[in-house]
């Protein structure tokens, strides 16, 4: 038998149908309850707890008790990249639920992909910032630049705090509807987390979408106008 990781193991808890609905939800990077959980998956509680225990056994999910109540949140944002990478084949293939209602050009626009922003919005920042020289990219690879860390300090992100933590400064995150990438990693988690501090971005309480407020849509063109202006240069 061959050594190294078990991807088929891995690969069918994650490819149940129920199973998959429970991890989409978690995409949201909010820790759910096992009962919110069965209703997303539309199984009773009592199966939504075998397969949690299961996803929770292989380590793709972590518990945290609070009072009575027990939440779940994926393990880590290698666990988001890689659901956020399967929606995408299954986009590409046609593997695709019927849109049932408004909710969903919302969540194309702009959502949240665990801590990081993901949509078109989040593709034509991660464009912009390539092409302004920000962040470099090679075979598919992507690094802070010199010019992006002094614009990311500027836009008042903690870039050398995110440099000292384990966790990657910058990675590429396939989005599953625009299928090109987007920003992760610990640079795409601040450029989220200051937008939701300065108003420009506001969270849904019940799904992944993420409103791009009047202010943030003022802030992300004028970044936006940069890459213009230097096509214009060019």
């Amino acid at each position: 038998m061959k050594e190294g990781p078990s991807i088929a193991e891995v690969a069918s808890l994650i490819g149940d149908p129920a199973r998959a609905n429970m991890l989409g939800a978690l995409m949201s990077g909010r820790a759910l309850t096992a009962g919110e959980l069965a209703n997303e998956a539309g199984i009773t509680a009592q199966t939504a707890s075998g397969h949690l225990a299961k996803l929770r056994d292989a380590g793709l999910l972590m518990v945290e008790a609070q009072g009575r109540h027990r939440y779940f949140r994926l393990s880590g944002s290698d666990i988001a990249q890689v659901i956020e990478g399967l929606m995408g084949i299954a986009a590409r293939t046609g593997n695709l639920r019927t849109r049932t209602g408004p909710r969903d050009p919302d969540m194309r626009r702009s959502r949240v992909c665990y801590d990081h922003m993901a949509g078109e919005w989040a593709v034509r920042l991660f464009e912009g910032f390539v092409a302004t020289g920000q962040l470099a990219l090679a075979d598919g690879a992507v690094s802070l630049t010199p010019a992006g860390r002094a614009f990311f300090i500027a836009e008042g992100i903690d870039v050398a705090a995110l440099e000292r933590s384990r966790r990657p400064l910058c990675r590429t995150c396939l989005d599953w509807s625009e299928r090109r990438p987007h920003l992760g990693g610990a640079l795409g988690k601040a450029v989220l987390d200051r937008a939701m501090a300065k108003g420009w971005a506001r969270r849904s309480a019940t799904s992944r979408t993420l409103t791009v407020t009047p202010p943030g849509h003022l802030a992300f063109q004028a970044w936006l106008s940069a890459e213009e202006a230097l096509h214009r240069r060019a």
